[in-house]
């Protein structure tokens, strides 16, 4: 039934769904029409948003092209590929690679989304070098596992309402990730996403004839035909010498950190990347050319970003975002809020794909709403955490570095991505009514 529903599906996203900077002028241009239309928002004002906001992410941005770069360094390093490749031998068919690719995207992005990321893209690509299978699925596969990355260890919402000093501390205090990330229900809509996942991907392998095989062009290596080393100059980038007198205090930075009480954040974990991979790669050369391949893949990052900073700031200063909120929240309950905030969440999302960005949106509404209601504040925060995570199965913002390591478009892989997301809907949005 899956292989059936996947069918249209793909096809009308191969059809219909353009390129990722096309569809975010289409987002751009709803926003602005939604915003004038129910916020009687004018066009100077409009336009005033948009352009103030332009370039808010610019730091953001930075980072997240980081996250491609450092990401990639690392898993392709000669160790990791090794350890990659090993664990690829253990696929042995086209249904096992569509469910090993899941589980090791589950769990890499569980522990880090950026990790997740990298390493599924990584992942995929050398399984296709390995197994005949269809490729889209395969890449889509690897990007479904990151919807348990706001539910997992750098979830943004739960560590940010966790750290004292928080902007909402005020109003709910500091709620532990015993309460949140680690609450017996989160763990168990987590364990059950790694369960139902990996088998509703294998469920949509497309028959033999209908397979989609990856262009070899794309898994071409070109390092593996490096000359060897005639010069001096060449030498000296073929030697490990300067990696390991550059990677080892990178090291010792990371361990000081920590035996410090230092978080893990964003910039540390690019540091532990480029560091990791410094010393892995053995080489200047190795790593220069792992480098030269992730960049050519940062491009979407580069230019789209700045497009959905000017989204973000239509949605917040318009006041479009809370007036959403705000709607859901005047249909729900104490028991149905963390339900109603996860879909809520989902829509506004696609606008504002940020969890940090969206959480400064969306709590000012949904904390004093889950107050007057009398509902759990931490269960209403990772309905807003899971709405998040939920709906980048749709939007493309977040397979931006996936797809440029992987050499696909978001048409490519997106059908089977809402088929996922349907599915995930109902698992979590039950688990969110239950709760």
């Amino acid at each position: 039934m899956l292989r059936i529903l996947s069918r249209p599906a793909t096809r009308l996203m191969e059809r219909w769904l353009p390129d990722a900077f096309i569809f975010v002028i289409v987002l751009t241009l709803i926003a602005a029409a939604a915003a004038m239309l129910t916020q009687g928002t004018t066009p100077d004002q409009l336009i005033e948003y948009w352009g103030g906001g332009f370039w808010e992410l610019l730091s953001f941005s930075m980072q997240m092209l980081l996250v491609l770069v450092t990401g990639y360094i690392l898993a392709s390093s000669p160790p990791v590929r090794r350890i990659l490749a090993r664990l690829a031998g253990l696929a042995g068919s086209a249904g096992g690679a569509i469910v090993l690719v899941t589980l090791v995207s589950l769990a890499a992005s569980w522990i880090n989304w950026g990790f997740g990321l990298v390493v599924g893209a990584i992942f995929a690509k050398e399984l296709a070098r390995q197994i005949r299978v269809d490729y889209r699925l395969l890449v889509a596969s690897a990007y479904s596992g990151f919807l348990v990355w706001h539910g997992g260890l750098a979830g943004s919402i739960p560590l940010t309402i966790a750290t004292p000093g928080h902007f909402t501390e005020d109003q709910i205090g500091v709620i532990p990730t015993s309460q949140t990330i680690f609450s017996a229900w989160n763990l168990g809509l987590v364990a059950a996403l790694f369960v139902i996942m990996p088998l509703v991907n294998r469920a949509m392998l497309p028959r033999r004839e209908e397979e989609v095989l990856v262009d070899p062009a794309i898994l071409h290596d070109d390092r593996l035909e490096r000359r060897r080393a005639a010069t001096p100059a060449e030498r000296l980038e073929n030697s490990p010498l300067l990696m390991y007198l550059i990677g080892l205090p990178g090291l010792a930075w990371l361990a000081m950190h920590f035996i410090g009480g230092g978080a893990i954040n964003l910039n540390v974990v690019n540091f532990l990347f480029l560091f990791a991979g410094i010393l892995l790669h053995g080489s200047p050369r190795s790593l220069l050319d792992a480098l030269d391949d992730a960049i050519r893949g940062g491009a979407g990052i580069v230019i789209q970003f700045p497009f959905y900073a000017g989204i973000m700031a239509i949605m917040i200063q318009s006041g479009l975002a809370a007036s959403m909120s705000e709607w859901f929240v005047s249909i729900s309950t104490a028991k149905t809020l963390p339900f109603w905030s996860f879909i809520s969440a989902g829509i506004v999302n696609i606008f504002v794909p940020s969890g940090g960005g969206q959480w400064a949106v969306q709590a000012p509404v949904m904390l004093p709403a889950a107050e007057a209601l009398g509902a759990d504040a931490a269960k209403v925060a990772m309905g807003v955490a899971w709405g998040d995570a939920w709906t980048n199965l749709l939007q493309p913002f977040w397979a931006l570095p996936m797809l440029g390591i992987a050499g696909l478009k978001a048409r490519d892989i997106m059908g089977f991505c809402v088929v996922m997301l349907l599915i995930t809907g109902v698992v979590i949005g039950g688990v969110l009514w239950m709760i």
